[in-house]
């Protein structure tokens, strides 16, 4: 029977970490390095900021000329040049001496502050020498970026296996690199069966149901970083085996739903046991206990359930892990504590993923409903996770729960 075969979540788990593969390297401009894991630390080949630069429009001054000017002692320095973004300047200032800058200009020699040009009213003297009259003080030091402050050269500063984020994408730019080594993305191989299954259509004729696991599971996939293309087989053993033989030599996984369970007509688990072996058949996991594993051509083998629930929680159970870990990423979501406002039923040795909406302090409402109801997903937010060594859970005890966006690549 095909209830007794279930064995633990934690069995199935170390099954895959023993099955685990990683992705190869490549090389990538980085502009398109988002999201992306880096396979190699980055040191940067400069320092930056390269000099002693303007941090806004101003003035570049000696910052003791300016003590003590206020809006009651106005005092008057005489300006010698200007530098642009891009230029500098080989002029020295001297005592009573400023030079006009530009925010990201170098600082001049002799200069040690910038003075904001909203502190300043511009004028000419005597000679007709363009002078700032200046009404505000300002430190050393001060509206300076430091030579060096953010990178210095040959310093690590992002290390392997860092997923690439638009910020990491700045400093390593800043760095020099316009190229950097990732790990490819897995490209997956999601298989819908079923004879029942249709396109989306306003209209069905009789016992046809529409094929929503190829956007539930294709935009899960998506979510883990790796790459997705969708096919279909119908329940013809044959058909099935071939179209997994033929992608196990063009994909680096395969992802199929539906033919899991032990009935007439459930083929995928038969037709991958004759093309390759399959390493377990039935995990003790609610929703989603008919899953199971196998390897074919070497290729990695996930056969989820035709329910779209019991399909994404295996997911998040059992694949989404697998496909972060094959780019070198440690897959830990975070589990959060909240207070749960139901009694929860629960069996002795089975893995619960169960429905829930919660908010910043307790689990509002639980969504236990069939496989099938995937209306209950969008209801919920996240999954109160209950352990094969609990029997449920009381009104008012504290749970873990598992948000859904958390689970993310990008999380």
């Amino acid at each position: 029977m095909f209830l007794s075969e279930l064995i633990p979540l934690s069995e199935a788990s170390a099954i895959l970490k023993k099955n685990q593969i990683i992705m190869p390297k490549e090389t990538i401009d980085l502009t398109d390095s988002y999201l992306r894991v880096l396979s190699e630390e980055i040191k940067s080949f400069h320092d930056s900021p390269p000099f002693d630069k303007s941090a806004m429009d101003g003035y570049a001054v000696i910052a003791e000329n300016t003590f003590g000017a206020s809006s009651n002692l106005i005092k008057k320095i005489k300006i010698i040049d200007q530098i642009g973004a891009g230029d500098f300047s080989d002029k020295l200032i001297n005592e009573g001496e400023a030079i006009r800058i530009a925010t990201g200009a170098p600082i001049p020699n002799g200069a040690n502050a910038v003075l904001m040009e909203e502190y300043t009213i511009t004028t000419k003297n005597e000679n007709d020498d363009e002078i700032i009259e200046i009404h505000s003080q300002v430190t050393p030091g001060e509206n300076v970026a430091d030579f060096a402050e953010d990178i210095k050269k040959g310093e690590k500063i992002v290390s392997k296996n860092t997923l690439i984020r638009p910020q990491e994408m700045g400093l390593i730019a800043s760095a020099g690199l316009d190229k950097v080594e990732v790990y490819q993305k897995p490209r997956i191989k999601l298989i819908t069966t079923g004879n029942e299954l249709v396109e989306p259509s306003k209209k069905l004729d009789r016992a046809q149901i529409i094929n929503s696991n190829q956007y539930v599971i294709g935009s899960m996939i998506k979510s883990c970083g790796a790459d997705v293309n969708v096919g279909h087989a119908h329940d013809r053993i044959e058909e099935v085996k071939k179209t997994i033989l033929n992608d196990s030599n063009n994909y680096d996984v395969i992802i199929t739903t539906g033919g899991t369970a032990i009935s007439k007509g459930d083929v995928v688990v038969d037709a991958v046991e004759s093309l390759g072996e399959v390493l377990f058949h039935g995990v003790a996991l609610r929703p989603g206990k008919p899953v199971a594993f196998g390897i074919v051509n070497s290729t990695p083998i996930f056969m989820l359930s035709g329910y779209p629930v019991g399909a994404m929680g295996q997911f998040d159970a059992l694949v989404r892990e697998y496909l972060f870990k094959m780019q070198n990423i440690d897959y830990s979501p975070r589990i959060e504590k909240r207070i749960s406002s139901a009694k929860i039923y629960s069996n002795l040795g089975r893995t619960d993923f169960i429905r829930a909406y919660a908010d910043e302090n307790n689990v509002k409402y639980v969504l236990n409903r069939g496989s099938g109801i995937i209306r209950s997903m969008v209801e919920a937010n996240s999954y109160i996770v209950v352990d094969e060594n609990q029997e449920g859970i009381d009104k008012g005890e504290i749970v873990n729960v598992l948000f859904f966006d958390l689970m993310n690549w990008n999380r």
